[in-house]
């Protein structure tokens, strides 16, 4: 009866005369079936009151407002049915008291507040009785009333669940609305919130509570390691691309701090106290100081000088290391205790941290080598139109010399749609005007020091340049500049077939591997024969006919047909050809095919279906292997006529590719050797030093004749055909022959 006789006298000097109101009010809160706001909580609101209500304007209404907040309750109800019921009984009995309708509606309109989230204006009566309500989480006996409110509802774990998830938003959010309140309240009731959150935690289903922070820590862990890696690997890499060899000691001190760095930030990402704060604080403000120190420091890009790959690694460890700093502060300045381990938490934890590999290695890794290559190539000059083919006559003349250049010059040109692709040493590509020689433009790198082998591609559209230091990089034929960069993996592919595109890969331990790949060096498809299986290939418009050397046991060499989209394989028999000089024209591959007693059988395949479309028997009198050339719509083989004859003499012999028909066959006394050209209407050139002058030897259907060379021309460098047109070699330009 202390209870009731305690809450009568505040009701005596608010309202006097309405003693029935007052019962019936106490009845209330005093039912039998109440779980949760009981006679001790309305005493506890009005308290506080006490101390809060000289901030309001109209006290006897918040009291009023404070004694019917929860007078209806249904237990498990929602707070706002409570709240508007509660306020139509103040609307029904206050009238009868003498209460205005003025201070009615007040009340009632505070009533309502009670049980919804109110507006930040809801003014200073809302303010004070809100905050009344709210003082009850900084009692001592909070625990007690929020033990009634876990056993208000029917179902433990929806009422539980519920609790929970209204702790949470109290302690992520500001409790009370004033400044009284706040100094007075908030400290011992967020102490009493953790404490319940705790409890809620350990005692409700939740296999994701908790999964934020998780991922956090996650982070925290994974990124200083993943950094520690990079670092590492920075060691072994350039700073400036111009500079091979550099001290190894700075990129090795940011590995050791990225290590001691990992358990600090993952210790701390799981604590919630100051001096976590503090050490995850000092690394990040120390990972964000590295970071703009490096930054200043990347080296200037100039001509001969860039970033090396050291650049981007160190940029990469510094921004996982900023990374996971910024994780383990958050997480440790989050409020309240990590809830037990659960699914979740490590569901979240592994996939945040395999975010973090992912990104490095799918996202950071092909970033920062494009910015090597872009950092470190140079295009100058202007976009070439297409060129109309030219052909050499071999008169004798100089139709063109390339611009002098410092950089020796080898004339190996390649004819693409637009010019004469060239490669210069210190990693430089030039395409010349295939009528005057003057250079179109010029592609050079800084980051590498030897002469790029090229290949033309894309019907003539692309340049493929292989740098020893790079890897292959495709070039716009008609601009230079690079519209690919092949992947990093494919650095020590072979390039079997330039157009259409075809690489193998030579396997120390298991099967080699061809590839068919895309513009920008993606493999469309990979063809593993088998261990012990050397690969070449050749392909024409739509199919790869490969030669499978088998080296197991006595497993038989074979044929393989692919499809060169999809690498179906289409047909597949015993190979008996020599050599590899395979050669394919339109739709037809055509080789040597070895038979006993002879030299062999020139045989040309229909590629797609694998039958024979046509052969050529090779005079048996023939002694070496045969040198088999595509020269257009044409079959070039150069031969030895005889064995007495293998160092003085050659058969030069051309057939029609699409029937077999024997075209011409010249024999001519003298020595080819290796450096032989042969240009696309059937013609054979060769250099002949005869001590006094340069001499081209020229070898076609009408017979050989000899073509004097100006001076200035390097015999001992060659000649080479692109197309029609022949180039050789001066001391430091190229030399296009009229």
């Amino acid at each position: 009866m202390t209870w009731v006789t305690g809450l009568r006298e505040r009701w005596n000097d608010l309202l006097p005369g309405a003693a029935a109101l007052a019962d019936d009010l106490v009845a209330r809160y005093r039912a039998d079936d109440r779980r949760a706001y009981r006679e001790q909580y309305l005493q506890g609101v009005l308290d506080a009151l006490g101390v809060l209500d000289q901030l309001s304007t109209d006290p006897t209404a918040v009291y009023l407002a404070a004694w019917f907040h929860r007078a209806v309750h249904e237990p498990g109800g929602r707070p706002a049915a409570d709240a508007e019921a509660s306020a139509v009984l103040a609307e029904q009995e206050l009238p009868s008291y003498g209460v205005t309708s003025t201070r009615t509606a007040e009340v009632a309109r505070l009533v309502r507040l009670t049980g919804t989230p109110a507006p930040p204006d809801a003014g200073p009566n809302a303010d004070v009785l809100l905050d009344a309500v709210n003082a009850t989480l900084a009692g001592p006996d909070y625990a007690v009333h929020a033990a009634e409110l876990r056993r208000d509802g029917d179902d433990r774990e929806t009422t539980v669940k519920q609790r929970h998830a209204a702790v949470r938003e109290l302690l992520d959010g500001p409790i009370y609305r004033t400044q009284l309140g706040r100094d007075r309240y908030a400290a011992a009731a967020r102490a009493n919130l953790a404490r319940e959150l705790a409890l809620l935690d350990a005692e409700i289903p939740a296999p994701w509570r908790g999964w934020r922070r998780a991922a956090l820590i996650g982070v925290a862990a994974v990124s200083p390691l993943v950094a520690a890696f990079a670092s590492f690997a920075a060691t072994d890499a350039p700073w400036q691309s111009s500079i091979r060899a550099e001290s190894a000691w700075r990129p090795g001190l940011l590995c050791l701090l990225a290590l001691v760095a990992a358990p600090l930030l993952f210790v701390g990402a799981r604590r919630s106290d100051r001096w976590a704060r503090i050490g995850t604080g000092l690394v990040t403000v120390a990972a964000a100081a590295g970071l703009v120190v490096a930054i200043v420091l990347i080296p200037d890009h100039t001509a001969s000088n860039g970033p090396g790959e050291r650049v981007p690694l160190v940029v990469a460890s510094l921004v996982l290391l900023l990374l996971g700093g910024l994780a383990a502060f958050v997480s440790a300045s989050l409020t309240g205790p990590l809830p037990a381990p659960n699914r979740g938490q490590v569901l979240a934890g592994v996939t945040a941290a395999a975010l973090v590999v992912a990104a490095t290695v799918f996202v950071a890794a092909p970033v920062g080598r494009e910015y090597v290559l872009s950092a470190n190539e140079r295009v100058t000059g202007t976009t070439a139109p297409e060129a109309a083919a030219l052909r050499s006559e071999l008169t004798g003349r100089i139709a063109w010399e390339s611009p002098a250049s410092s950089l020796r010059a080898e004339a190996v040109g390649l004819p693409t749609r637009y010019g004469i692709a060239i490669a210069r040493q210190t990693g430089s590509v030039e395409l010349l005007a295939p009528g005057t020689g003057d250079v179109l433009w010029r592609y050079s790198r800084a980051d590498s020091d030897d002469r790029p082998e090229l290949s033309v591609t894309g019907g003539g559209r692309f340049v493929l340049a292989e740098f020893d230091d790079v890897g292959y990089l495709l070039l716009d034929a008609a601009t230079g500049h690079r519209a690919a960069a092949w992947p990093h993996g494919t650095r020590d592919h072979t390039l079997e077939n330039a157009d259409p595109l075809l690489t193998g890969e030579q396997v120390s331990k298991g099967s080699d591997k061809l590839r068919g790949v895309n513009d920008d060096g993606e493999a469309r498809w990979t063809f593993e024969p088998g261990r012990c299986t050397s690969i070449t290939a050749t392909a024409t418009a739509d199919t790869v006919l490969t030669f499978l050397n088998r080296s197991c046991g006595d497993a038989t060499d074979e044929m393989t047909a692919l499809d060169l989209e999809t690498g179906k394989q289409l047909w597949s028999r015993p190979a008996d050809w020599v050599g590899d000089s395979e050669v394919t024209v339109d739709d037809l591959v055509i080789g040597v095919e070895a038979r006993s007693g002879s030299r062999g059988t020139l045989v040309a395949l229909e590629a797609r279906s694998g039958e024979v479309a046509w052969r050529w028997p090779l005079p048996a009198a023939w002694s070496c292997n045969s040198k088999v050339v595509a020269a257009g719509s044409q079959v070039v083989l150069l031969n030895c006529p005889s064995a007495a004859s293998r160092s003085t003499a050659v058969v030069a012999t051309v057939v029609d590719a699409r029937t077999g028909e024997l075209a011409w066959q010249q024999t001519v006394p003298g020595f080819i050797g290796k450096d032989v050209a042969i240009t696309t209407d059937a013609r054979v050139v060769w250099l002949q030093d005869t001590g006094r002058a340069c001499e081209l030897m020229v070898l076609g259907q009408t017979g050989q004749r000899r073509v004097t060379l100006p001076e200035g021309v390097v015999c001992r460098r060659g000649v080479h055909a692109a197309g029609n047109q022949l180039l050789v070699s001066g001391e430091n330009a190229v030399i296009a022959l009229r």
